[in-house]
């Protein structure tokens, strides 16, 4: 008679014992059991260490391997049961395939795992760049994670194409061969990812800065490898090769700390000088007095003897560089100027001509 185990072995589907079947599923079934194990572990860890340590960066690593220690341990779970199957090589040749498949798994959510990693890291340090003065940090994290998403998925796909039993000297040869045809076809890409290099480093300008140019004028919103896009004042998009932009005059406008005020004020010849001694000293007082006037440096003279005019030259700066308030300062200037030559009876010249006949 026989025993419990001698039935399994001699009982088969597909030619592969029952017993190997009962171990396939048992190890299928620890494997699920061990995911979801292994992801409560992941949280309770996380939150131990929320509570244990100031740093954010270990809650990140655990936080970005959750998924992809998941989806390794399927894979592995998967693997081993169908290794504990083994079905036979000349009903069913797959086991070299299977195995061929699960090595590029591993790379892919390898790759994954640090696609993910990259991702993360750069939320964080663009939450620790925010708080600082300088913009060079909020502008190079960004390019620093972009290229290494690049490098991490060219790895990714060259280790897996070697899997797969590819050879890749040949294509590294080839690009080898290639690379003068590359660089020349190349060549534009390659001075532009340069020269966004050069302007993260010389920082001319950053995102949000008000720029101009013979060519355009606007707000920079983005700095990317090949190009930087500007938003113009009519709404507008221009993108403007790096490479272009690294060697234009580029006056930034926000860089500025105050704002100029130039402009000149004509009055009537029939102005005495006692008038325009007061009308100097007046405008003088206006500027001294309005707070949204920067003190640092501020003229008023009377300095020229126009053929319809007598004018005087005001120069000054706004304290605020917002573009509202600095409009706002001109008006009401202008406004206490203009209530100004009204008391003292004073009236703005404008282009006029006086013809005198001679009676013979």
């Amino acid at each position: 008679m026989l025993t419990w185990w001698q039935y399994l072995q001699a009982w088969t589907l597909l030619d592969i014992p029952a017993s190997r079947w009962i171990a396939a599923m048992l190890i299928l079934f620890i494997t699920i059991v061990c995911r979801r194990w292994l992801i409560g572990l992941f949280h309770r860890f996380a939150q131990k260490l929320a509570a244990r340590t100031e740093t954010q960066l270990d809650n990140l690593l655990l936080e970005v391997a959750e998924k992809p220690a998941g989806w390794l341990l399927y894979t592995l779970g998967i693997l081993a049961t169908l290794h504990v199957l083994n079905p036979p090589a000349d009903i069913f040749p797959i086991m070299p395939l299977i195995d061929q498949i699960g090595r590029v798994l591993t790379l892919i959510i390898g790759a994954w795992f640090l696609w993910r990693l990259i991702d993360g890291l750069a939320a964080y340090f663009r939450a620790r760049a925010a708080e600082t003065e300088s913009t060079l940090d909020d502008q190079l994290v960004p390019f620093v994670a972009k290229t290494l998403k690049i490098f991490t998925a060219i790895t990714a796909i060259l280790v897996v194409a070697q899997n797969m039993g590819y050879s890749i000297s040949g294509l590294i040869a080839s690009l080898g061969i290639g690379g003068i045809a590359v660089a020349m076809a190349a060549r534009d890409t390659i001075a532009n990812v340069f020269g966004s290099v050069m302007i993260l480093i010389d920082r001319p300008f950053t995102i949000g800065d008000w720029v101009k140019t013979s060519e355009f004028e606007g707000v920079v919103e983005e700095i990317g490898f090949r190009s930087t896009r500007i938003r113009t004042f009519a709404q507008t998009l221009v993108n403007v090769p790096n490479s272009m932009l690294a060697n234009m005059v580029i006056d930034n406008i926000d860089a500025r700390a105050r704002r100029r005020v130039k402009m000149r004020i004509g009055l009537t010849y029939d102005t005495t000088p006692q008038q325009m001694q007061q009308a100097i000293e007046g405008i003088e007082a206006i500027l001294t007095q309005h707070a949204g006037v920067d003190q640092q440096f501020k003229l008023v003279k009377f300095d020229e003897f126009e053929d319809s005019s007598l004018s005087i030259f005001l120069y000054y700066f706004s304290a605020s560089t917002d573009w509202s308030e600095y409009l706002q300062v001109r008006q009401e200037v202008n406004m206490q100027i203009m209530q100004l030559l009204e008391s003292l009876q004073l009236d703005f010249a404008f282009p006029t001509r006086t013809v005198h006949l001679e009676q013979s």
